[in-house]
């Protein structure tokens, strides 16, 4: 849970490269503080929401393999797609045809999205945040991958929770200080983020490993026992 947290503080300067344009647009107050503070928290709520739906999906999932007696694999292979991911470039994704009802999809939100910044109201912001939490986003996979790992329906969501958390301080503060992130440092902080998925796919290698380090890789003995306890 504590990596899901550092996870989504870290992910938030990706955020700004590809999210900021839409906190940026967001149809806040300009003239009353306190409700600008309101319609921010309304738009992260719903950013979170989407997250914690998708998170209790992939934890469900997750669950099914725990049940398996598949937890240590999982990690593996997660942190392993995590870096195939990343060396896979963008452009060959977009062209896998079993990849072109998401685009379609997608396309749909974004209409949604744009009707959305028409209207000025608490709901609109909600819904803004919901279908951005939607929107395709290298980073969301991450988190949803560390999500699945839990293997667990409520911890699932409760770690997408705490992935969508770490990113509002920055998200936040590009809409009080958008002049400070500029296209060209956004796009500058865009060229690190595989760095970091890279990182976090290694630390679940590890993690599945079994190599008995406190916190980080739970021996393997100690994960058989667990299973046996909860069947």
């Amino acid at each position: 849970m504590i990596t899901a947290l550092i996870f989504g503080l870290i992910s938030s300067l990706h955020c700004i490269g590809m999210c900021g344009p839409i906190a940026i647009m967001l149809p806040v107050s300009r003239n009353n503080p306190a409700q600008k503070v309101i319609e921010i928290c309304t738009y992260h709520l719903g950013r979170i929401t989407t997250y914690a739906i998708l998170g209790l999906i992939f934890g469900f999932f997750g669950k099914g393999l725990f049940l398996a007696g598949l937890q240590q694999q999982v990690s593996i292979i997660i942190g392993v797609l995590m870096i195939v991911y990343v060396m896979i470039p963008q452009q060959r994704l977009g062209k896998l045809n079993f990849l072109m009802p998401i685009y379609r999809l997608v396309s749909k939100l974004k209409q949604a999205l744009g009707k959305q910044f028409k209207k000025k109201s608490k709901g609109s912001l909600f819904l803004i945040g919901f279908f951005n939490g939607f929107l395709p986003c290298g980073m969301v996979y991450v988190a949803l991958f560390g999500a699945l790992a839990t293997q667990d329906i409520a911890l699932g969501a409760l770690y997408m929770v705490l992935f969508g958390l770490g990113t509002v301080p920055l998200m936040s503060a590009i809409v009080y200080a958008k002049d400070l992130f500029s296209v060209s440092f956004r796009s500058k902080i865009l060229k690190y983020y595989p760095i970091v998925i890279v990182f976090f796919g290694i630390v679940f290698i590890i993690r599945g490993l079994g190599l008995d380090i406190p916190f980080l890789s739970p021996d393997t003995l100690n994960l058989f026992v667990k299973a046996n306890a909860d069947c």
